[in-house]
Protein backbone atom coordinates (compact mmCIF):
# COMPACT_ATOMS: atom_id res chain seq x y z
CA UNK A 1 0.00 0.00 0.00
CA UNK A 2 1.46 3.58 -0.95
CA UNK A 3 1.86 5.81 1.93
CA UNK A 4 1.20 9.70 1.71
CA UNK A 5 2.69 13.02 3.29
CA UNK A 6 0.61 15.92 3.87
CA UNK A 7 1.72 19.25 4.85
CA UNK A 8 1.25 20.24 8.58
CA UNK A 9 0.31 23.83 7.91
CA UNK A 10 -3.62 24.21 6.60
CA UNK A 11 -4.69 20.88 8.15
CA UNK A 12 -8.62 21.89 8.95
CA UNK A 13 -10.19 20.79 7.31
CA UNK A 14 -8.29 20.35 4.40
CA UNK A 15 -6.38 18.06 5.84
CA UNK A 16 -8.49 16.28 7.91
CA UNK A 17 -10.73 15.44 4.79
CA UNK A 18 -8.07 13.72 3.28
CA UNK A 19 -7.03 11.59 6.27
CA UNK A 20 -11.25 10.76 6.32
CA UNK A 21 -11.18 10.08 2.36
CA UNK A 22 -8.19 7.70 3.02
CA UNK A 23 -9.55 5.83 6.05
CA UNK A 24 -7.40 3.31 6.88
CA UNK A 25 -6.53 1.50 3.55
CA UNK A 26 -3.16 3.13 3.30
CA UNK A 27 -0.58 4.16 5.84
CA UNK A 28 -0.58 8.25 6.09
CA UNK A 29 2.26 10.40 7.41
CA UNK A 30 2.84 13.92 7.88
CA UNK A 31 5.65 15.44 6.93
CA UNK A 32 7.31 17.77 9.44
CA UNK A 33 7.86 21.42 8.42
CA UNK A 34 10.78 21.58 11.19
CA UNK A 35 12.86 18.77 9.42
CA UNK A 36 15.04 18.60 6.20
CA UNK A 37 13.02 17.26 3.50
CA UNK A 38 16.25 14.25 2.90
CA UNK A 39 14.89 11.19 3.81
CA UNK A 40 11.24 12.09 4.62
CA UNK A 41 10.30 10.38 1.41
CA UNK A 42 11.57 7.21 1.93
CA UNK A 43 9.12 4.55 1.31
CA UNK A 44 6.43 7.18 0.49
CA UNK A 45 4.77 6.24 -2.99
CA UNK A 46 2.33 9.80 -2.60
CA UNK A 47 3.01 12.88 -1.93
CA UNK A 48 -0.63 15.33 -1.09
CA UNK A 49 0.10 18.31 -1.36
CA UNK A 50 -1.66 21.84 -0.33
CA UNK A 51 -1.57 23.99 -3.58
CA UNK A 52 2.08 24.14 -3.02
CA UNK A 53 2.02 25.82 0.07
CA UNK A 54 5.31 23.67 0.73
CA UNK A 55 7.43 25.49 -2.37
CA UNK A 56 10.69 24.83 -1.76
CA UNK A 57 12.42 22.80 -4.76
CA UNK A 58 14.42 20.46 -2.34
CA UNK A 59 11.33 18.93 -1.81
CA UNK A 60 11.61 17.95 -5.81
CA UNK A 61 15.32 16.99 -5.21
CA UNK A 62 14.48 14.83 -2.19
CA UNK A 63 11.53 13.05 -3.76
CA UNK A 64 13.02 12.07 -7.32
CA UNK A 65 13.26 8.53 -8.16
CA UNK A 66 11.04 7.72 -4.99
CA UNK A 67 7.50 8.92 -5.21
CA UNK A 68 4.61 7.45 -8.17
CA UNK A 69 2.82 10.46 -7.44
CA UNK A 70 2.51 14.30 -6.08
CA UNK A 71 -0.77 15.18 -5.31
CA UNK A 72 -1.73 18.76 -5.09
CA UNK A 73 -4.75 19.22 -3.39
CA UNK A 74 -5.72 22.24 -5.36
CA UNK A 75 -6.75 23.52 -8.73
CA UNK A 76 -4.32 25.58 -10.10
CA UNK A 77 -0.43 25.53 -9.94
CA UNK A 78 0.41 29.19 -10.79
CA UNK A 79 1.83 29.03 -6.92
CA UNK A 80 3.27 25.91 -7.62
CA UNK A 81 6.98 25.05 -9.56
CA UNK A 82 5.40 22.73 -12.03
CA UNK A 83 8.18 22.55 -14.76
CA UNK A 84 10.80 22.04 -11.99
CA UNK A 85 9.09 19.06 -10.72
CA UNK A 86 8.51 17.49 -13.89
CA UNK A 87 12.14 18.32 -15.03
CA UNK A 88 13.12 15.64 -12.18
CA UNK A 89 10.78 13.50 -13.65
CA UNK A 90 8.05 13.29 -10.61
CA UNK A 91 4.45 13.24 -11.99
CA UNK A 92 2.08 15.79 -10.57
CA UNK A 93 -2.00 15.71 -10.71
CA UNK A 94 -4.50 18.49 -9.00
CA UNK A 95 -7.45 18.37 -8.19
CA UNK A 96 -9.31 20.49 -11.07
CA UNK A 97 -12.51 22.78 -11.90
CA UNK A 98 -15.19 20.25 -11.08
CA UNK A 99 -14.17 19.86 -7.54
CA UNK A 100 -14.61 23.51 -6.34
CA UNK A 101 -16.56 24.72 -9.52
CA UNK A 102 -20.03 24.70 -7.07
CA UNK A 103 -18.45 26.84 -4.56
CA UNK A 104 -17.10 29.76 -7.19
CA UNK A 105 -20.02 29.81 -8.71
CA UNK A 106 -22.04 30.65 -5.46
CA UNK A 107 -20.09 33.23 -4.55
CA UNK A 108 -19.56 34.96 -7.74
CA UNK A 109 -23.85 34.63 -7.98
CA UNK A 110 -23.97 36.33 -4.45
CA UNK A 111 -21.32 39.23 -4.99
CA UNK A 112 -23.21 39.37 -8.24
CA UNK A 113 -26.62 40.38 -6.39
CA UNK A 114 -24.23 42.69 -3.71
CA UNK A 115 -23.19 44.52 -6.27
CA UNK A 116 -26.31 45.28 -7.95
CA UNK A 117 -27.76 45.58 -4.51
CA UNK A 118 -25.23 48.24 -3.63
CA UNK A 119 -24.22 46.59 -0.69
CA UNK A 120 -21.42 48.76 0.99
CA UNK A 121 -23.44 51.31 0.12
CA UNK A 122 -26.33 49.86 1.66
CA UNK A 123 -24.80 48.83 4.91
CA UNK A 124 -23.39 52.91 5.34
CA UNK A 125 -26.61 53.76 4.94
CA UNK A 126 -27.89 51.24 7.64
CA UNK A 127 -25.06 52.59 10.16
CA UNK A 128 -26.15 56.32 9.54
CA UNK A 129 -29.88 55.09 10.13
CA UNK A 130 -30.85 56.02 6.31
CA UNK A 131 -33.83 53.80 4.83
CA UNK A 132 -35.14 52.94 1.78
CA UNK A 133 -31.61 53.08 0.46
CA UNK A 134 -29.89 52.68 -1.85
CA UNK A 135 -31.65 52.10 -5.41
CA UNK A 136 -30.43 48.66 -6.74
CA UNK A 137 -30.72 46.88 -9.96
CA UNK A 138 -32.42 44.02 -11.03
CA UNK A 139 -31.32 41.23 -12.70
CA UNK A 140 -33.40 40.63 -14.92
CA UNK A 141 -32.42 41.02 -18.93
CA UNK A 142 -29.18 41.76 -17.79
CA UNK A 143 -26.16 40.57 -19.66
CA UNK A 144 -23.26 38.44 -18.02
CA UNK A 145 -20.44 37.60 -20.06
CA UNK A 146 -18.51 34.18 -18.42
CA UNK A 147 -15.01 34.35 -19.32
CA UNK A 148 -14.06 30.77 -19.19
CA UNK A 149 -16.89 28.36 -19.68
CA UNK A 150 -14.89 25.53 -17.73
CA UNK A 151 -16.34 24.07 -14.27
CA UNK A 152 -17.10 27.37 -12.65
CA UNK A 153 -18.24 29.19 -15.90
CA UNK A 154 -20.84 26.52 -16.47
CA UNK A 155 -22.20 26.62 -12.60
CA UNK A 156 -22.11 29.95 -12.32
CA UNK A 157 -24.42 29.87 -15.88
CA UNK A 158 -26.48 27.41 -14.21
CA UNK A 159 -27.23 29.95 -11.42
CA UNK A 160 -27.06 33.28 -13.09
CA UNK A 161 -29.59 31.77 -15.98
CA UNK A 162 -31.92 30.92 -12.79
CA UNK A 163 -32.49 34.55 -11.96
CA UNK A 164 -33.13 35.71 -16.01
CA UNK A 165 -29.92 36.80 -17.15
CA UNK A 166 -29.02 36.70 -20.35
CA UNK A 167 -24.98 34.70 -20.74
CA UNK A 168 -22.47 34.76 -23.26
CA UNK A 169 -19.45 32.77 -22.52
CA UNK A 170 -16.30 32.77 -24.17
CA UNK A 171 -13.63 29.74 -23.92
CA UNK A 172 -10.75 28.81 -26.18
CA UNK A 173 -12.53 25.72 -27.74
CA UNK A 174 -15.45 25.22 -29.46
CA UNK A 175 -18.86 25.60 -26.99
CA UNK A 176 -21.17 22.96 -28.19
CA UNK A 177 -24.87 23.21 -29.48
CA UNK A 178 -25.74 20.68 -26.95
CA UNK A 179 -24.34 23.04 -24.26
CA UNK A 180 -25.74 26.52 -25.91
CA UNK A 181 -29.08 24.86 -25.18
CA UNK A 182 -28.45 23.35 -21.50
CA UNK A 183 -27.35 26.18 -20.33
CA UNK A 184 -29.21 28.89 -22.15
CA UNK A 185 -26.38 30.73 -23.39
CA UNK A 186 -27.38 33.74 -25.58
CA UNK A 187 -24.46 34.02 -26.80
CA UNK A 188 -21.14 31.25 -27.40
CA UNK A 189 -17.78 32.08 -29.09
CA UNK A 190 -14.02 32.02 -28.95
CA UNK A 191 -11.44 34.60 -27.65
CA UNK A 192 -11.93 36.65 -30.65
CA UNK A 193 -15.18 37.74 -29.22
CA UNK A 194 -14.23 38.71 -25.95
CA UNK A 195 -13.67 42.38 -26.87
CA UNK A 196 -17.74 42.53 -28.14
CA UNK A 197 -18.97 40.26 -25.00
CA UNK A 198 -16.81 42.65 -22.79
CA UNK A 199 -18.52 45.94 -24.32
CA UNK A 200 -21.82 44.54 -24.09
CA UNK A 201 -22.02 42.82 -20.90
CA UNK A 202 -23.55 44.35 -17.49
CA UNK A 203 -21.41 41.72 -15.44
CA UNK A 204 -17.65 40.00 -16.64
CA UNK A 205 -17.13 37.15 -14.76
CA UNK A 206 -13.15 35.82 -14.89
CA UNK A 207 -13.08 31.62 -14.37
CA UNK A 208 -9.57 31.04 -16.31
CA UNK A 209 -6.13 29.72 -15.53
CA UNK A 210 -3.44 32.33 -15.10
CA UNK A 211 -0.88 31.76 -18.29
CA UNK A 212 1.61 33.80 -20.68
CA UNK A 213 -1.50 33.90 -22.40
CA UNK A 214 -4.02 35.02 -19.94
CA UNK A 215 -1.60 37.42 -18.00
CA UNK A 216 -3.53 41.06 -17.57
CA UNK A 217 -5.99 39.97 -19.76
CA UNK A 218 -8.21 42.27 -18.56
CA UNK A 219 -6.08 45.70 -19.31
CA UNK A 220 -6.47 49.28 -19.26
CA UNK A 221 -7.96 48.92 -23.12
CA UNK A 222 -10.65 46.08 -22.10
CA UNK A 223 -11.54 48.54 -19.31
CA UNK A 224 -12.10 51.18 -21.50
CA UNK A 225 -14.18 48.81 -23.58
CA UNK A 226 -16.72 47.97 -20.99
CA UNK A 227 -20.05 50.10 -19.55
CA UNK A 228 -19.78 52.58 -17.31
CA UNK A 229 -22.30 50.93 -15.14
CA UNK A 230 -21.06 47.26 -15.78
CA UNK A 231 -19.38 45.15 -13.11
CA UNK A 232 -15.89 42.96 -13.12
CA UNK A 233 -15.59 39.89 -11.21
CA UNK A 234 -12.84 38.10 -10.45
CA UNK A 235 -12.79 34.65 -8.43
CA UNK A 236 -9.85 33.20 -10.63
CA UNK A 237 -6.64 34.71 -10.43
CA UNK A 238 -5.15 37.86 -9.34
CA UNK A 239 -2.51 38.95 -12.39
CA UNK A 240 -5.67 38.14 -14.89
CA UNK A 241 -6.73 42.12 -13.95
CA UNK A 242 -4.23 44.33 -14.07
CA UNK A 243 -4.95 46.27 -11.05
CA UNK A 244 -3.54 49.49 -11.39
CA UNK A 245 -5.69 49.60 -14.66
CA UNK A 246 -8.71 48.82 -12.33
CA UNK A 247 -8.19 51.43 -9.83
CA UNK A 248 -7.84 53.69 -12.32
CA UNK A 249 -10.95 53.04 -14.24
CA UNK A 250 -13.05 52.52 -10.99
CA UNK A 251 -11.98 55.80 -9.56
CA UNK A 252 -12.85 57.63 -12.91
CA UNK A 253 -16.45 56.05 -13.22
CA UNK A 254 -15.62 54.31 -16.50
CA UNK A 255 -17.28 50.96 -15.18
CA UNK A 256 -19.31 50.92 -12.02
CA UNK A 257 -17.44 48.83 -9.66
CA UNK A 258 -15.41 45.19 -9.23
CA UNK A 259 -16.30 42.09 -6.37
CA UNK A 260 -12.18 41.18 -6.13
CA UNK A 261 -11.00 37.36 -4.68
CA UNK A 262 -7.52 36.74 -6.04
CA UNK A 263 -4.89 39.21 -6.27
CA UNK A 264 -1.40 39.76 -8.65
CA UNK A 265 0.05 39.56 -4.75
CA UNK A 266 -0.83 37.51 -2.51
CA UNK A 267 -1.25 38.54 0.50
CA UNK A 268 -2.06 41.73 -1.19
CA UNK A 269 -1.28 45.57 0.38
CA UNK A 270 -4.15 46.62 1.82
CA UNK A 271 -2.90 50.60 1.49
CA UNK A 272 -3.78 49.69 -1.88
CA UNK A 273 -6.51 52.42 -3.62
CA UNK A 274 -8.67 49.24 -4.71
CA UNK A 275 -9.85 48.51 -0.73
CA UNK A 276 -10.27 52.07 -0.24
CA UNK A 277 -13.11 52.42 -2.86
CA UNK A 278 -16.51 52.00 -2.09
CA UNK A 279 -17.42 50.16 -5.13
CA UNK A 280 -15.18 47.39 -4.27
CA UNK A 281 -16.19 44.33 -2.57
CA UNK A 282 -12.88 42.52 -1.63
CA UNK A 283 -12.51 38.95 0.39
CA UNK A 284 -9.07 36.62 0.97
CA UNK A 285 -9.26 34.54 -1.67
CA UNK A 286 -11.75 32.76 0.01
CA UNK A 287 -14.35 32.25 -3.33
CA UNK A 288 -13.73 28.20 -3.15
CA UNK A 289 -12.74 27.62 0.38
CA UNK A 290 -16.19 25.33 1.68
CA UNK A 291 -17.01 22.57 3.11
CA UNK A 292 -17.80 20.43 -0.12
CA UNK A 293 -14.69 21.79 -1.88
CA UNK A 294 -12.76 20.56 0.62
CA UNK A 295 -14.51 16.93 1.08
CA UNK A 296 -14.47 16.36 -3.12
CA UNK A 297 -10.88 17.51 -3.80
CA UNK A 298 -9.95 15.12 -0.60
CA UNK A 299 -11.96 12.62 -2.17
CA UNK A 300 -10.54 12.95 -5.81
CA UNK A 301 -6.77 12.75 -3.69
CA UNK A 302 -8.01 9.67 -2.58
CA UNK A 303 -9.18 8.03 -5.87
CA UNK A 304 -5.43 8.75 -7.22
CA UNK A 305 -3.72 6.81 -4.31
CA UNK A 306 -5.86 4.12 -4.59
CA UNK A 307 -5.21 3.80 -8.68
CA UNK A 308 -1.92 4.08 -7.95
CA UNK A 309 -2.18 1.52 -5.49
CA UNK A 310 -3.49 -0.86 -7.65
CA UNK A 311 -1.00 0.22 -10.47
CA UNK A 312 -3.58 2.36 -12.24
CA UNK A 313 -2.42 5.90 -13.98
CA UNK A 314 -3.36 8.58 -11.73
CA UNK A 315 -6.12 11.05 -12.86
CA UNK A 316 -5.44 14.38 -13.63
CA UNK A 317 -2.04 14.91 -14.10
CA UNK A 318 -0.85 18.24 -14.98
CA UNK A 319 2.51 19.31 -16.87
CA UNK A 320 4.04 22.06 -19.45
CA UNK A 321 1.38 21.85 -21.09
CA UNK A 322 -1.33 22.56 -18.69
CA UNK A 323 -0.34 26.32 -20.05
CA UNK A 324 -2.54 26.11 -22.61
CA UNK A 325 -5.48 25.60 -20.76
CA UNK A 326 -6.00 28.97 -20.31
CA UNK A 327 -9.66 28.77 -20.62
CA UNK A 328 -10.67 26.15 -18.72
CA UNK A 329 -11.06 27.12 -14.92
Amino acid sequence: LPHAIMPDELFSPWGEDVVAAIGDRHHLHIYDVEQPPAGQFDGIDVVIDHGGSLRGRELADAAAGKIKLWQILGTGVDHFPLDYWCTKGIPVANTPGPFSAVALAECAMMFILMLTRRYPLARANLEKSILYGPLGRELVGMRLGIIGFGASGQELALRAAAFGMKIAAIDIREISTAEVDRFQLDFAGKPSALDEVIATSDVVSLHLHLTKETHHLINRQRLARMKPTAFLLNVARGALVDEEALVEALVAGRIGGARIDAYGQEPPDLRSPLFQLPNVIATPHSAGVTDGTSRKRAQACANNVDRIAAGLEPLYLVCAAETQLGFNH
